[in-house]
């Protein structure tokens, strides 16, 4: 198989990595870069396997069973638990859109000098709009497409002066120093390894599955396994290195501009844009601002869709972006309904890039339940029959588990 065909063949794992650069990672990174240079680059080749084993884990589960994360997670865990958990995301994911809404917002008016809130609005109902009518396929062709924004962050660096041999030492040497730092770590962490991703690849495989009328679930067609999983794999890989370098360019630009300039605390995407302008033009102050509205435009439908898919899952609803709104009510009321308090979040006082770091934060804290209930799930011989996890997967989905526990706990326990 050519190239080209294998690049025609992803979608589930190419938009999930693409969706993590949403404005919380862009703001995460952009923190990380501004306040610690490029000291925390390691952080993003520490998680690149652990993104993937998540990634391939959720993925693993759609494709076997051909039903979405939440309604495998019920064939092991208790409703009540299961309950708490799909609560638990939905507020991380209204949290994380109303910060991305508000970013997008903030984004578009320092553009045109207003209409900021106008502005959250209307973006918030062009994302909700395109969700609710138009079909799956042609939506999620889109969104593939969307993914190519992000090559504006990789072009950003070559517009700054980055010092290579710092950089290159601090990518491969992790140095930790501190709450503060350990925070921003979870904060990393949180906003690569969301469980909102969980649920949408496992959602976005069981679409695919929809979509193609010869695919059918693994449990029902072993001879559709091999290639199944190798699509998975390679697609699963790109799409969370697209995801890492895009990070890493994120970081490496903020430290050679921001963290240089001694703009360390940056309060809004305003903030970050700015001191951009003067180190490298007009050109990167766009790049900044416009990346911020197209990767918002490609995360949002990706954070309440997965808010949508989890409760119809777990309360055994219609989930489907290729049903139109009147036979999936639920799926789309959960969907509307993120999106409504998203767009309330904007009239609060608070900094959306602030927002957008907590929230990361939160996802951290929350990925860690969800994680336990994933590895359960995809271990599970009752759910996944003959395609249980390999022992590779197994491993560093476990570590994957322990790493996002421990750096939550160190957050909450260690001194100022």
């Amino acid at each position: 198989m050519s190239l080209l065909d294998q690049i025609k063949r992803m979608g589930p794992g190419l938009v999930t990595g693409a969706a993590d650069d949403d404005p919380s990672g862009i703001a995460t990174y952009s923190q990380a870069g501004a306040q610690f240079g490029t000291s925390l680059l390691w952080t993003m080749l520490f998680a690149y396997p652990l993104m993937v084993a998540t990634q391939l884990a959720s993925a693993r589960v759609g494709r076997v069973t051909g039903k979405g994360l939440g309604h495998s997670l019920k064939a092991i865990m208790p409703h009540w638990l299961m309950a708490i958990l799909v609560a638990l995301l939905f507020v991380a994911n209204t949290i994380n859109i109303g910060a991305d809404l508000a970013a997008m917002g903030e984004a578009a008016g320092m553009t045109v000098r207003r209409g900021q809130h106008v502005f959250t609005i209307i973006f918030a109902l062009a994302s909700l709009l395109l969700q609710m009518f138009v079909p799956y396929d042609r939506y999620a062709a889109l969104l593939k497409w969307m993914t190519l924004v992000l090559l504006a962050y990789v072009a950003l660096v070559l517009m700054v002066k980055v010092d290579w041999s710092q950089a290159l030492h601090d990518l491969v040497l992790p140095h930790l120093d501190g709450r503060q730092e350990v925070t921003t770590v979870v904060a990393i962490l949180g906003t690569t390894i969301s469980p909102f991703l969980f649920f949408w690849q496992a959602a976005q495989e069981v679409e695919e599955i929809d979509q193609v009328e010869e695919r059918k679930p693994l449990q029902r067609a072993e001879h559709q396994a091999e290639d199944a999983f190798n699509r998975i794999r390679i697609d699963t890989f790109t799409g969370m290195a697209v995801s890492n370098i895009v990070a890493l360019a994120i970081i490496l630009g903020t430290a050679a501009t921001l963290h240089a300039a001694g703009k360390t605390d940056i309060q809004s995407a305003a903030d970050a844009a700015k001191a951009l302008q003067p180190v490298a033009g007009p050109l990167a102050f766009a790049i900044f601002t416009l990346g911020i509205i197209g990767t918002g435009f490609l995360a949002v439908p990706v954070l309440a869709g997965s808010s949508g898919y989890a409760v119809c899952e777990v309360g055994g609803w219609a989930a489907s972006l290729q049903d139109k709104p009147q036979r999936a009510r639920v799926f789309y009321a959960v969907i509307a309904l993120g999106m409504i308090l998203g767009v309330a979040i904007d009239w609060s006082p608070i900094s959306p890039m602030k927002a957008l770091f907590w929230s990361a934060v939160i996802n951290g804290i929350v990925a860690v339940p969800v994680l336990v209930a994933l590895m359960l799930v995809v271990s599970s011989r009752e759910v996944m029959g003959k395609y249980t996890a390999s022992i590779s997967l197994w491993i560093f989905g476990w570590i994957t588990t322990v790493a996002m526990g421990v750096a939550a706990i160190s957050m909450l326990v260690l001194p100022s």
